[in-house]
């Protein structure tokens, strides 16, 4: 695996080639996998990767599900 994703993170991605993924590289991808699947630690590491207000700008670009989007602009606002 190149870097920047935490062995708790990772878990989340067992589709993906994690020597490809990367923060830099796939952020967009890592933060809605992890707002759709995310758990506690998960999103709490998400959280000081991110800044808050742009990922409620961001929010509507991931196409979570109507559940998760719902809940993270409550949760965002």
């Amino acid at each position: 695996m190149k870097a920047f994703l935490p062995k708790f993170v990772v878990k989340y991605f067992w589709g993906d080639d994690l020597n490809e993924l990367s923060w830099p590289k796939n952020s967009q991808y890592i933060t809605k996998i992890l707002l759709e699947k995310g758990d506690l630690e998960a999103v709490a590491w998400l959280m000081k990767k991110v800044d808050k207000k742009q990922l409620l700008e961001d929010l509507s670009s991931f196409k979570l599900s109507p559940k998760s989007d719902n809940y993270w602009r409550l949760y965002l606002s």
